[in-house]
């Protein structure tokens, strides 16, 4: 292997490098969040409290959607 070609291998060593640390950085940033916002530890975590709130809010929704009927029937009544 040629100087040059050394040279070469170490600039993509250190840019691999800092990349990792990059991206260490960014999970750090996303777990805390996930952490802070969402009071999860794991992301298998999140993903079911993600489900619980997508049931609660079909629910939700179900329930305006029943009430809005039943005024608009009212209403068409009078």
């Amino acid at each position: 292997m040629t100087e040059q070609e050394l040279f070469k291998l170490k600039q993509r060593i250190d840019s691999a490098k800092t990349t990792v640390s990059e991206l260490r950085g960014e999970l750090t940033a996303g777990m805390k969040q996930l952490k802070d916002d969402w009071k999860q530890t794991t992301v298998d975590g999140a993903k079911t409290k993600l489900k619980s709130m997508l049931k609660e809010i079909e629910v939700i929704d179900t329930n305006i959607t029943k009430q809005t009927e039943e005024l608009e029937s009212k209403f068409e009544e009078q």
